[in-house]
């Protein structure tokens, strides 16, 4: 008898437990499931909801209620923007929700500013760099003034700013909600030859060409010497293309962000966006985020040095030089980032 009431008592705590883990996990199958069905919902979601601050308009109520003139005009274009994105997730249901339960780890490029109820995910080589120096300034609570007096690896030290994937489920769900949340894109392939001329042909870059190069020249290099094998410092555009859609590059690790599909970044199909911004119109459109956030009159963002820029003839003669066949099968890696950010086919494209 005594050893029957010990088994029950431990059948007891274990199921405890077991309830305990599946109330959890069901909590954030409904947060993420909630999420994720947003993208759809083209109705403005301040109609009924009151702002989360008294006594001001925060950036979102802006956005979809505009008191300014020139805020009307703009919040046409970026509806736009917004339903291509919709469209695009609607049309392509089947590839673009593969996977209909986000992890935090999925939230980890998404920055908060508590002080401007802002999140921004931010995208490698489309002004990330210059993004995450604002976003400091913005939630540094007076500790910076100047955007350009960050250094640039001060920007990218994963401390010196919030990330979405910190919070609690609840909290996590609040700010999704309730603040403006915002992403800039590029034109697919001019970001990737952005990425690689940066990544592989610089010589500061030593720690990718010995991550990603010397592996790229070991696996599609034929005869490589000694000395390339070593320090992958001279990775031809043709060798990195071949690493991108090689079915066992994206069987062993998701990509590099720096290559890596707006798409699988910021989720885009699960997380409703409320304003898309385009780096071909970065500083309007930056600005205009600044402007929402009642911030525009003592921030401005900091202005690019467009000679360094990858263009789209670079872009066109670096695709020259790989195969029609490499050329379609990159257009198919990063298909849906040209579609749901409404950028043209390349001309330059020969595709089978």
């Amino acid at each position: 008898m005594k050893q029957m009431l010990l088994d029950l008592m431990r059948m007891s705590r274990i199921c405890r437990m077991v309830l305990a883990t599946c109330l959890g996990s069901f909590i954030l199958v409904i947060f993420y499931f909630q999420s994720m069905f947003q993208p759809v919902m083209r109705r403005n979601p301040f109609a009924a909801e009151g702002c989360c601050r008294k006594g001001s308009r925060n950036a979102l109520q802006e956005l979809y209620n505009p008191t300014q003139a020139e805020f009307s005009v703009a919040a046409v274009l970026h509806q736009a923007r917004r339903d291509q994105v919709a469209d695009t997730c609607h049309a392509h249901s089947a590839s673009s929700r593969k996977r209909h339960v986000l992890t935090p780890s999925d939230l980890k490029h998404l920055v908060v500013d508590e002080e401007h109820e802002l999140i921004y995910c931010y995208v490698p080589k489309v002004a990330c760099t210059n993004w995450k120096r604002v976003m400091m300034v913005l939630s540094g609570r007076g500790k910076y003034s100047d955007p350009m007096e960050i250094l640039s690896n001060e920007a990218h030290v994963p401390s010196n700013l919030k990330t979405l994937n910190q919070y609690s489920i609840p909290d996590i769900n609040h700010r999704l909600k309730s603040y403006l949340k915002f992403l800039f894109v590029r034109e697919p392939f001019e970001r990737l030859v952005s990425a690689y001329r940066n990544k592989f042909t610089l010589r500061y870059n030593a720690s990718f060409h010995k991550r990603y190069g010397t592996k790229i020249v070991r696996r599609y290099r034929k005869n490589a010497t000694t000395e390339a094998l070593q320090s992958g410092a001279d990775v031809k555009f043709q060798e990195f293309a071949e690493y991108l859609v090689d079915p066992g590059t994206q069987r062993e690790a998701p990509l590099n962000e720096h290559w890596q599909t707006v798409y699988s970044l910021c989720h885009p199909c699960h997380i409703h966006y409320d304003l898309v911004g385009k780096y071909e119109t970065l500083e309007e459109d930056a600005n205009y985020v600044l402007k929402l956030a009642g911030v525009g009159d003592s921030l401005r963002f900091p202005s690019y040095a467009k000679s360094t820029r990858t263009t789209d003839q670079m872009a066109a003669m670096f695709f020259n030089n790989i195969s029609s066949q490499q050329q379609g099968q990159l257009y198919q890696l990063y298909k849906l980032d040209f579609l749901m950010f409404n950028y043209s086919i390349p001309s330059y494209l020969k595709l089978q």
